[in-house]
């Protein structure tokens, strides 16, 4: 009998972690997220406090544990920073609901933590 052969495949996934705070008005989502490489992912941040006007995304990886922000959207204007323009979208109003997208995952930057703030533009 010949042994048989077999072909093992290894599928490489990317983690998202999310957080809800200040007291149930500001919400992530999904909390965690698990994709194949080259698909896309979309993360969402709602808030609900009204004198609020801006949304930040930030990245946190394993290899580099400092927050590095990606973007952030004032109402409907979009400042997706220069690092992270070839990677990320950034969609929706400042002011309630802003998605992040990460095109073509396959990076292993994008194996990280994301976390969501909302803030007053100052």
């Amino acid at each position: 009998m010949k042994p048989s052969q077999c072909i093992v495949s290894i599928i490489i996934v990317f983690w998202v972690k999310g957080v809800s705070l200040s007291n149930d008005k500001v919400f992530q989502t999904p909390s965690e997220l698990i994709k194949e490489p080259n698909s896309e992912a979309t993360l969402s941040l709602e808030h609900q406090i009204p004198s609020y006007d801006t949304i930040l995304w930030y990245q946190r990886s394993a290899r580099d544990t400092s927050l590095k922000l990606i973007a952030y959207m004032y109402y409907q204007t979009v400042n997706v920073e220069p690092s992270f323009k070839s990677h990320f979208n950034v969609s929706g109003n400042g002011d309630k609901r802003v998605y992040l997208h990460i095109v073509k995952l396959g990076h292993p930057e994008h194996s990280a933590e994301y976390f969501g703030a909302a803030r007053i533009q100052s």
